[in-house]
């Protein structure tokens, strides 16, 4: 009987779709070898060859990343191209592995926030608007600069400033911009933004920690001055 092709497959059978529907954690280790091969050969589906192949191996990713090129090649509808792919995404597990996991800074309180960004920030000559997104734990999870423009202002979007938190999945965030005057006195503008991100912040379950205004050596904080 000849194979069924991974086309014609139930389509939350196939791996990259059944990927996209239930996440990657979801899959087999033949079926995410299969994604890297791409196909099998005139029996077997690029899963099938793959379980094949891991079968020998014990079923071990490491046993895996110890073959040489000319043993995975040694399997019919293996070639050089998908051996080298399978080696280097054994490589990469491994040096993922071995790699040091590097600590998220914890953002606790104004300072933190402005010892963040001030190496970023000081020297800038025209104003840029950046959100620290934090996890429940207050960790980073990343930065992201969501405006800039001239020596005294620089239009916010709201709607974009969301859509990277809710992207990062961030419980947590903290609104930072420059002043390149040097003036710490908030302006009109900054108090309404303070205003409408912190309402559009509650509305999605996202708290808005801060709004720190950055100066060369000095900062003020809209938390420290209870307007948060």
């Amino acid at each position: 009987m000849s194979k069924l092709a991974i086309n014609h497959w139930a389509k939350e059978d196939r791996p990259r779709e059944k990927m996209m529907l239930h996440g990657v954690a979801t899959l087999s280790d033949a079926e995410l070898l299969a994604i890297l091969i791409g196909s099998g050969n005139k029996e077997d589906s690029a899963v099938e060859l793959m379980r094949k192949v891991l079968g020998d191996c014990h079923n071990s990713l490491n046993e895996l990343g110890k073959l040489t090129v000319d043993e995975l090649c040694s399997y019919k509808g293996i070639g050089p191209a998908k051996a080298i792919t399978i080696l280097a995404a054994a490589e990469l597990g491994k040096r993922r592995k071995e790699e040091e996991v590097k600590e998220r800074k914890a953002i606790l309180c104004s300072r933190d926030v402005y010892q963040y960004f001030y190496p970023l920030m000081c020297d800038l000559p025209t104003e840029e608007c950046w959100i620290l997104l934090l996890n429940q734990a207050s960790k980073v999870i990343d930065r992201v600069r969501v405006a800039s423009g001239g020596l005294t202002s620089a239009a916010v979007d709201i709607r974009c400033v969301l859509r990277e938190a809710l992207l990062k999945r961030a419980v947590a965030m903290a609104f930072c911009h420059n002043h390149p005057s040097g003036s710490l006195r908030p302006s009109v503008e900054d108090d309404r933004l303070t205003e409408l991100l912190g309402k559009a912040a509650k509305m999605m379950n996202i708290t808005l920690i801060d709004h720190v205004i950055l100066t060369d050596g000095k900062f003020y904080s809209y938390a420290d001055e209870g307007r948060i």
